[in-house]
């Protein structure tokens, strides 16, 4: 009798232009790379160590993203962020994600997803009792990604995630200066109840005025402290 042998599954592997793309996001939107930050091709290419091609297709991709803007001999800029692209980011994610959710609470879900849902909230409330505001923001953004995810429509999931993307670096600078965010975390779950309860107009209304409320406060922010440009 012969024995087949199992081939072992090997992960997929990544590009240096992928793996340049997400180390180069990832400092971006981490700060290490600071709006204005400008680059040559060549410093890109010696900073992520790799060589000016992929350096190059990683800029063009983070410019559609809206994250650089790229110039033919001048490399890249990392772009700043000012309070009018705020209210338009948070003006765009209010409709789009209230959308997300209405579709959500529209389609059948396994208990691994909702689970998973109710797990990130959960999280958010561990991190307020531990006073961990870093670990709310990434919670709450792992919670609306997953939200958006829930809805099924890959162009939407697609569009809000480069909108988080856009915002993440202001919402992480100006998380000690708002107020503990307990009440985002009651409405996240009431949206989760609606899309378990199938109350597709429920969980738009609710997230709706979930976002719109998080996006005047951002704004508020920004204005009070004369941060114009981030």
């Amino acid at each position: 009798m012969v024995r087949t042998l199992k081939k072992k599954s090997k992960s997929p592997k990544i590009s240096l232009t992928e793996k340049a793309y997400r180390e180069l996001k990832r400092r971006i939107l981490e700060n290490e790379l600071p709006p204005g930050t400008q680059l040559m091709e060549g410093e890109l290419a010696e900073l992520l160590d790799i060589s000016r091609t992929p350096a190059r297709e990683a800029m063009t991709r983070l410019e559609v993203e809206g994250l650089v803007e790229v110039r033919a001999r001048h490399g890249m800029k990392v772009r700043p962020i000012s309070v009018s692209d705020m209210k338009e980011i948070y003006a765009l994610l209010t409709g789009l994600e209230s959308t997300a959710a209405w579709q959500a609470a529209n389609r059948d879900h396994s208990e691994d997803e909702i689970k998973a849902l109710r797990d990130s909230v959960q999280e958010m409330d561990d991190a307020l009792q531990a006073q961990n505001l870093k670990a709310w923001a990434l919670s709450d953004e792992k919670f609306h990604k997953l939200l958006v995810s829930m809805s099924g429509n890959n162009r939407l999931i697609e569009l809000v995630g480069r909108f988080i993307d856009q915002s993440h670096r202001v919402r992480m600078l100006t998380l000690t200066l708002r107020p503990v965010p307990a009440q985002s975390n009651e409405d996240h779950g009431r949206v989760v109840a609606a899309i378990e309860a199938k109350d597709a107009d429920t969980a738009r209304r609710v997230h709706r005025i979930h976002r719109e409320k998080a996006g005047k406060l951002l704004v508020d922010l920004l204005e009070k402290h004369h941060l114009t440009q981030l």
